[in-house]
């Protein structure tokens, strides 16, 4: 089956919107009444430089058991975390990183070669947007399905720069092995099968969505990422250049993100807080917008194969029973993508009443 038919089950109907990257190279300094967000005024930023999400390292993961233990305290009280010796090639990164920013630079009739379609997720443009007056986010994407191989639709793989497919497809299989490790120590630490979570995500879907946030005179007064949570298993994040934007939300503040050279970004998903039945939270997190600067992100989203059961892992509910709905997994996609982003809606839609 082709993806973009299978996705089109799944996603509903996006409306087209104006590229924001040339609607940013105007220079008018006038922003379209769609974008403005008049809560941002509101929103507490803290600027505690000491709070910071935890660090993990890989390789301590490995062959020692007070890191497992901060891996499992990050997964339960951050839903984030920085991760570093983790094994992918800096060359390989770096490599991803410039083919994307060449990406992003060639004119617009070239990137729009590669346009979403109204009933798909995949290719370049915007997601999310299912209504004429519904607030936009000051961003453009690229949004490609990568693993299972067999269901990708290069229609959408761009072919300039002339390496990019050949490095976007060594960069994905690379995140991939990264996640099912990442996969197997949090089974581990949550004492269930490890085996069972691997391959429900070892048969499961990749895909990455590409970021380009462009500078706004009123970065103050748009949003790059509407506050979300997101609805796979387990995100990947690459920071493509030195740009600052990523904010998560604890205890109803905002806290920026300070990335850390070379490391991955690690957030939990809606999937992973539903199968481990609450003990590991996904977190609300934005993306904000620099006055005088682009910023470029890759995003990688992890989810497991389409016969697997949205719902509480069978080992964790023994004691306490379920505290979220058990789906199939189409049923769980349809509802994620016929909405707009809007905080933690999904995780609120799957958890049972009392």
């Amino acid at each position: 089956m082709v993806v973009g038919e299978e996705m089109s089950t799944e996603s509903g109907f996006f409306l087209p919107v104006e590229n924001v990257q040339a609607l940013a190279s105007n220079n008018s300094g006038e922003i379209p009444s769609r974008y403005l967000r008049p809560e941002l005024q509101s929103e507490e930023v803290l600027a505690d430089e000491f709070i910071q999400i935890p660090t993990i390292d890989m390789r301590k993961l490995m062959v020692a058991e007070d890191e497992m233990g901060k891996l499992h305290y990050a997964c339960k009280e951050w839903g984030f975390f920085q991760l570093i010796n983790h094994g992918v090639a800096e060359e390989v990164i770096e490599k991803m990183k410039a083919d994307l920013q060449e990406f992003f630079k060639l004119p617009l009739k070239e990137k729009n070669a590669y346009a979403k379609l109204p009933n798909g997720v995949e290719g370049y443009g915007q997601h999310f947007v299912v209504s004429q007056d519904q607030k936009l986010d000051w961003a453009d994407i690229l949004f490609l399905q990568c693993r299972p191989a067999s269901e990708r639709n290069m229609r959408f793989w761009p072919q300039e720069p002339t390496s990019f497919r050949a490095t976007f497809d060594k960069y994905s299989s690379e995140l991939q092995k990264v996640s099912i490790c990442l996969l197997e120590l949090m089974a581990k630490n949550l004492k269930v099968d490890p085996g069972q979570l691997m391959n429900m995500f070892h048969k499961g879907r990749q895909q990455i969505r590409m970021n380009y946030y462009p500078p706004c005179v009123h970065a103050s007064k748009v949003i790059g990422l509407t506050p979300h949570s997101d609805i796979c298993g387990l995100t990947l994040l690459a920071q493509v250049n030195e740009v600052q934007g990523l904010q998560i939300k604890k205890n109803g503040k905002w806290i920026p993100i300070r990335p850390v050279p070379g490391a991955f970004i690690v957030n939990i998903g809606d999937i992973l807080e539903i199968m481990s039945n609450g003990e590991y939270k996904s977190i609300e997190h934005r993306a904000v917008v620099n006055p005088e600067t682009e910023r470029l992100s890759i995003a990688a989203f992890h989810s497991p194969s389409v016969e697997t059961i949205i719902g509480p892992l069978p080992e964790l509910v023994k004691e306490n029973g379920a505290i979220y709905k058990s789906v199939i997994r189409e049923e769980y996609y349809k509802f994620a993508f016929s909405r707009k982003l809007d905080g933690k809606s999904i995780i609120s839609h799957m958890k049972l009443e009392n």
